[in-house]
């Protein structure tokens, strides 16, 4: 059931059941010159999809389109709401949710630089006597089919998105190298997102990775998720496998009693 289709009165009836909700979260960011800016908002809202198809009991919420992508600020279209931004507008929704008497909260995550601001928003609903559970679908992915395992914009991100609509994919830069560059100093090359290597050992600074690669996507050093690996029947399996995960999931911690509120 997605709220946003929902009435007042069909919530307050769901909520004498269950205190369930799920969140997708995602972030408008750039994922290569062959990807979509809305990878990450567009993959956890077709698990959400999907999971309702399979679970039509649970209340799904409006997807956020926003994230805390401050490292790939430059290039063009990406926004972020920076890790303080998202945390307050995630905490505003979630407080609100509880208010009315949900109490399990699942967030679809699509971006690993949101995690942050989710985690602080899950310890403070904690402490309110509610959980908040993280489901990072591409590292659960990776971790339930090694197999499947991707970086920002690789093979498993770019198999999802043609697993969604194929049109989204700009087929003819699927083998646009990466265009890592050291830009910093050829001691200090430039290796996976914001890190620099020095003397066998990984050193990370912060700054923005239109500094360091001309297209965005990111597997760096893994050689193992290349865009070109990507296909269809990959994306619509992991992404059915997904949905199957966070159903499952969802009704084992349903199952959970709540925490204590703590004072």
């Amino acid at each position: 059931m997605f709220l946003e289709r929902m009435t007042y009165p069909e919530v307050e009836a769901y909520l004498k059941r269950r205190d369930t909700v799920v969140i997708p979260v995602g972030s408008t960011e750039n994922h290569g010159i062959h990807m979509p800016l809305g990878t990450d908002t567009l993959i956890p809202h077709r698990i959400a999809e999907l999971l309702d198809e399979r679970f039509p009991d649970v209340i799904i919420a409006p997807t956020l389109p926003y994230g805390a992508t401050e490292d790939l600020r430059g290039f063009a279209g990406t926004v972020s709401l920076g890790v303080d931004g998202l945390q307050l507008v995630l905490e505003r929704i979630c407080d609100q949710l509880f208010d009315y008497g949900f109490r399990r909260f699942i967030i679809l995550n699509g971006h690993g630089g949101n995690n942050t601001s989710i985690t602080m928003v899950g310890h403070h609903l904690f402490r309110r006597g509610a959980y908040l559970a993280i489901v990072n679908w591409w590292l659960l992915a990776g971790q339930l089919r090694p197999e499947w395992k991707g970086g920002h914009g690789g093979g498993e991100e770019t198999a999802a998105i043609l697993g969604i609509d194929p049109s989204l994919v700009r087929s003819e830069h699927l083998a646009q190298p990466e265009g890592f560059r050291n830009d910093i100093s050829d001691e200090l090359p430039s290796t996976s997102w914001t890190g620099v290597s020095f003397q066998g050992g990984l050193v990370t600074i912060p700054r923005p990775m239109h500094r360091i690669t001309d297209n965005g996507w990111d597997a760096h050093g893994m050689g193992i998720d290349p865009p070109t690996k990507a296909t269809r029947e990959w994306g619509v399996e992991m992404l059915n496998v997904m949905a199957d995960y966070t159903r499952d999931f969802i009704e084992a911690l349903q199952r959970a009693p709540l925490p204590g509120k703590e004072e």
